[in-house]
């Protein structure tokens, strides 16, 4: 018999019996994500994120995909950290456009204390000050540095594993699989909803993509968030060679998560512009019911504002309220950190109009 905890959510996923779901007829397995998911979410409604490099470049991590590793000759050069001011006028745009979380990133091993992490501090202050959800990622935290992004108002925190624990040697050599679960297990004892989850296209095995998941379904509490991405490959970069995925094999995951986590937010993360606008409503019926909105994630492209508007009006979907999410650690953020300013619209609110090009 399978053990629930007490919201009637599992943490005892066997590998078969995720292997099982994931071999599924692609149309059973859609009807069972999407009945999961109906039981647990609005079925019309995504959460809007626009995530931004506060920190580019220069990192010491070897991590095989990514073009920010100082190990590697890229087009992504090392940059210095953008101001306060600066990643909260990017905030404000992002609000405009329609989106309730904003995340920040840093291409940092770890997070290190001082000026830089004091700046993380007051940008995360300044986020929710704009009504917006705050999220980061920064690399490896201490506990004390949780406990102060907490105090600060952090929404969420992410923190990838990236890939199972038997690929992930073959992916990371500067941090290990057990360093990233240390991490996950601070922040949720700081009270920060987990943002979890990794990349398919590296190479791994079925087995592997099922392995992650069902690590991260095990987890004592559940992400609140599962990014689901799609390797970009990129010159100059050991997987530069890798093959496209698939975007059945991404709509297979985005199922398999929904199922596994029913309450956690599926992100359809990096990948995305490879998708049609077909493609991504199968995954939108497989369960995610979460993007990354805007020109850019990180260092690498995303769909535009304009092609997203267009796709969520076509299709009757409409962008999910700030701290609506059915993650219980997010509800209690809410009242963490700064207050909203008078005058802070929230934007997702609204139902997203069909974009008009200028001129038109």
């Amino acid at each position: 018999m399978s053990s629930t905890d007490s919201a009637g959510l599992r943490h005892d996923w066997s590998l078969d019996e995720v292997m099982a779901l994931h071999a599924l007829p692609l149309t059973d397995l859609l009807l069972r994500a999407q009945t999961v998911h109906r039981a647990n979410h609005a079925p019309d409604s995504v959460q809007l994120c626009t995530l931004l490099s506060v920190k580019t470049g220069g990192c010491q991590e070897d991590c095989s995909y990514c073009p920010q590793s100082s190990k590697y000759e890229t087009e992504v050069g090392a940059e210095k950290m953008l101001s306060v001011d600066q990643v909260l006028s990017k905030a404000r745009q992002a609000r405009a456009t329609g989106s309730t979380r904003f995340c920040m990133g840093a291409a940092w091993r770890d997070a290190k204390d001082g000026p830089a992490f004091e700046n993380v501090l007051s940008m995360v202050r300044g986020v929710r000050e704009l009504g917006l959800e705050a999220c980061a990622t920064l690399g490896m935290l201490t506990d004390d540095q949780a406990r102060r992004l907490a105090d600060a108002g952090l929404t969420a925190y992410n923190h990838n594993i990236d890939t199972s624990r038997e690929h992930y040697g073959e992916i990371i050599t500067t941090r290990s699989f057990d360093d990233r679960l240390q991490t996950v297990a601070r922040v949720v004892k700081a009270g920060i909803s987990v943002c979890c989850g990794g990349i398919i296209g590296m190479g791994e095995s079925t087995r592997d993509r099922c392995e992650m998941l069902r690590t991260l379904a095990n987890l004592e509490v559940h992400p609140g968030s599962v990014p689901i991405n799609a390797l970009v490959p990129v010159e100059g970069t050991p997987l530069a060679d890798q093959p496209r995925v698939d975007p059945l094999e991404l709509t297979r995951m985005c199922a398999v998560a929904r199922i596994l986590m029913p309450q956690a937010m599926v992100r359809l993360s990096a990948g995305r512009t490879e998708l049609s606008r077909e493609a991504q409503l199968l995954c939108f019926m497989a369960g995610a019911n979460s993007i990354f909105y805007g020109e850019k994630l990180l260092t690498t492209g995303n769909p535009d504002v304009l092609e997203d508007q267009r796709l969520f009006a076509d299709a009757g979907l409409k962008p999910m309220a700030p701290y609506t999410s059915s993650d219980p650690t997010v509800q209690a953020t809410r009242d963490k950190g700064p207050i909203a300013k008078p005058g802070s619209v929230s934007l997702a609110a609204r139902a997203i109009q069909p974009a008009v090009e200028p001129g038109e």
